[in-house]
């Protein structure tokens, strides 16, 4: 079971931050990732400039994608917060081996996850609207290598 929650944790962690990421300003905040609390760093910016060679972007795009992707996480900013300080309370719960509290944060994570995956569903199909149609095939078929990816692991 606690396997099992780790790697849906994870998965969902993953899929929520990778997906993000590809619309990723270049800088933002301090440089240490971002500024957003979303992790990131050196890795999230090769993946940005690499998904924009791959799809072949215009400088619009770009920026379209730069301006999108702020302005998502400017209005979605207390949902990040409140999912982050859930896992840190939950993080905290373990740590104190509360095992009620532990249990009453689960279904709090669940509602959170579900959430988060349709921030994340919504922020992918903004992306996808910029895209030409030969752009949105080729985006389509590097998401399923990277689930197909995914799923050999």
């Amino acid at each position: 079971m606690r396997t099992t929650y780790k790697v849906i944790t994870a998965v969902a962690a993953i899929a929520l931050s990778g997906t993000l990421a590809f619309a990723a300003p270049q800088t933002q905040g301090d440089g240490n990732g971002g500024g957003n609390g979303m992790g990131g760093g050196h890795h999230r910016h090769s993946m940005v400039g690499r998904l924009a060679r791959q799809l072949n972007l215009t400088d619009a795009q770009k920026a379209q994608a730069k301006a999108d992707r702020k302005a998502f996480f400017e209005s979605n900013k207390p949902v990040f917060e409140q999912a982050r300080a859930t896992r840190q309370e939950l993080h905290a719960a373990k740590q104190a081996n509360d095992t009620a509290k532990v249990e009453a944060l689960k279904a709090t994570m669940q509602t959170q996850r579900a959430q988060l995956k349709q921030l994340r569903q919504q922020q992918v199909a903004q992306f996808e609207a910029i895209l030409t149609p030969e752009q949105k095939a080729q985006f389509d078929q590097l998401m399923a290598q990277r689930a197909a990816r995914r799923a050999g692991k």
